[in-house]
């Protein structure tokens, strides 16, 4: 197919309300079952089985089995980049024709992008990082630098390279328009704040909420404080 033909393909099937919201669950990084999905695109199960068939079929989606379950989850990290950039451009367009994203407030202050930390906290610590010099961040990638990998490394966050995945680099946030910390750095950074349980998730949304515990550990490694 070619690269118009298939910008089209993609456009068209993002371009289905339905199917928009069923990616825009899936942007936390979970998998989720088809009723799970169907709920969050407000459509019926037969409806929902219909539009997940045509976004694995177009790559979009891939579906996992487990037991008599099936669990969906967006196929790669490169569909997350291009769903979160949609969004930053919708975000943008003057009404009535800008999009409505669920979650508030909530949502922009802390949210996941994919499986990234993103919204004004994800924003933040990119900020900070790039300030004291522990990572460099450009328009078409980024670096973690030996500074960065040290005091990441203190927090307990290593983040080895793997195949198939950018290492650093930038995603612009919809929210904020300016850019959060993705690839293997940011999936390991979102992963250990998990661990240390200085963010919990919310239930049904992207939206974060930030501990006690995490009000603490933000300032005192990235000097990040949010309402």
């Amino acid at each position: 197919m070619s690269g118009t033909a298939g910008m089209a393909m993609i456009a068209s099937l993002l371009g289905e309300p339905a199917r928009a919201n069923m990616m825009a669950a899936l942007m936390d990084g979970r998998a989720l079952t088809a009723k799970e999905l169907a709920y969050a695109a407000h459509v019926s199960a037969p409806t929902a089985s219909g539009h997940l068939a045509q976004l694995t079929e177009a790559g979009l989606v891939s579906v996992e089995r487990q037991g008599r379950h099936r669990y969906h989850r967006i196929a790669a990290p490169l569909i997350g980049q291009m769903v979160e950039s949609i969004m930053a451009v919708a975000s943008a367009a003057p009404d009535p024709r800008r999009l409505a994203w669920r979650g508030g407030e909530a949502l922009r202050n802390a949210r996941t992008c994919y499986d990234h930390l993103a919204g004004r906290l994800g924003v933040a610590i990119a900020d900070a990082l790039a300030a004291r010099g522990d990572v460099r961040l450009a328009e078409d990638g980024g670096e973690l630098t030996p500074s960065g990998q040290q005091s990441l490394g203190a927090l307990g966050i290593v983040a080895a390279p793997r195949r198939g995945r950018v290492f650093c680099r930038p995603c612009l946030d919809w929210s904020e328009r300016r850019p959060h910390l993705a690839g293997t750095v940011g999936s390991a950074l979102a992963c250990r704040c998990f661990e240390l349980g200085w963010v919990t998730r919310q239930r049904d949304t992207r939206a974060l909420a930030i501990t006690e515990a995490g009000r603490t550990g933000f300032s005192e490694a990235f000097g990040v404080s949010l309402p």
